[in-house]
This record gives C-alpha cells, structure tokens and sequence, in this order.
C-alpha cells in the first residue's frame, strides 16, 4: 500500500484518541474534528509547488514564495462537511465542490446523487475528504467522480481508516494517495470500522 500515509503526529493522536471517546459531546467532537482535520491539511500540503513574488516589506524589495497551484476541496457529504472548515482555516484561498452519495438498500453500493465543482477542477489540486475509510465504497465512487469530471491531481484525507477499505481504494485507484491518522483493525458486520469512532455523521450533527 505505497500510497497509504499514516500521520503520527503526537498533536494529531492526541486529538484522535479524545475525538474516539464516546463521552465526547456533539460540540467538542465538531471542534476536534476541525482541528485534527487542519494538522492533517498542514502535513499533506507539505510538497505542494511553491513559486517566487516580488514584495515589499516595511523596510524593502524582496522576493518570497506563495503556492503555485489552485486547491479544490470536496467533502463526501454529509460528513465530509464537518471537515471543512480545518481545510478552510490552513488555505482560506480553496474553492468547495460536493458530492452527495447514498448506499442503495438492496446492492448496498454507494449511488450518487449530487456532484457539482469549481471551473478550476482540472487544474487544481483536488483534496477529497471524509472522516471513515470503511468499506471504500464512497472513496472510489468519488474519485471515479471527480476523474469523470476532469481531476487530475487527487489526495483522499480521512481520518480513520480500515485495512479492507484502504486495500479497495488502492486497487481501483493506485495513483491517488490515501492519508490517515490511524489504520485501524478491521470492520466488523454491518461495516463499521473497530475501534473506530462510530458514526461521524451521527456524532457531528447529533443525529
């Protein structure tokens, strides 16, 4: 799995283990996830392009660096949504798109039902975002989303992630790297990831 990255951060654990704990609140879970989400962001940036801008300070001319490439953000809604704003907050300049999926009832595959992006999507650096990596189902109809829409750079930020579901995501698309703050065990049967965090969605919007 050469495109998995684990960030072991110890702010990033940290805040890991406090947003898995059942007795965290709606609230606190919503700022945790915030937060965790923008220390992820400041690592996965890290090799984004850089290019060179003549400035002037208060005291004379010089030349600094600012990034060379236009960012993307999609959430998987909804509980994509409840990253955006740590995205937001590291590189306010990122335009939003979305896409909305829901599990069919009999195939239990993820059918989309919402897809709509900035004009810059072609040329932009795509972050897809969505705090499980479960069974990868959602992943890879995202991506496949954003290839048919003309993505051409993607990273996929999830905040936990379970083996079967990395394995899926890296065979259908190996060219889009995967970062994580935890790899967890396994699913269990109904597709929930142990340990795992329960239900993000249902923990972000008190449902």
């Amino acid at each position: 799995m050469a495109n998995l990255h684990i960030i072991n951060h110890p702010l990033i654990q940290n805040k890991l283990t406090r947003l898995r704990d059942v007795n965290t609140n709606n609230h606190n879970f919503r700022l945790l996830l915030e937060e965790l989400t923008a220390f992820m962001v400041y690592e996965i940036t890290r090799d984004y392009p850089l290019k060179e801008v003549e400035i002037e300070t208060p005291l004379e001319t010089m030349k600094g660096k600012v990034l060379d490439t236009s960012v993307v953000l999609v959430p998987i809604l909804r509980a994509g949504t409840g990253m955006l704003r740590g995205v937001l907050d590291l590189v306010p300049m990122a335009r939003v798109g979305h896409i909305g999926l829901y599990r069919d009832p009999e195939t239990l595959q993820p059918v989309e039902y919402y897809a709509k992006f900035p004009q810059t999507l072609a040329e932009a650096q795509v972050i897809l975002v969505d705090p499980m990596l479960a069974t990868g189902g959602s992943a890879i109809v995202g991506i496949d989303i954003l290839k048919r829409e003309g993505a051409q750079k993607i990273q996929f930020l999830c905040l936990v992630a379970a083996p079967e579901g990395v394995e899926a995501l890296s065979s259908a698309h190996p060219d889009v790297s995967i970062y994580t703050a935890a790899l967890d065990r396994e699913l269990n049967d109904h597709g929930y990831i142990l340990p795992g965090l329960g239900d993000a969605g249902d923990r972000i919007f008190g449902t």
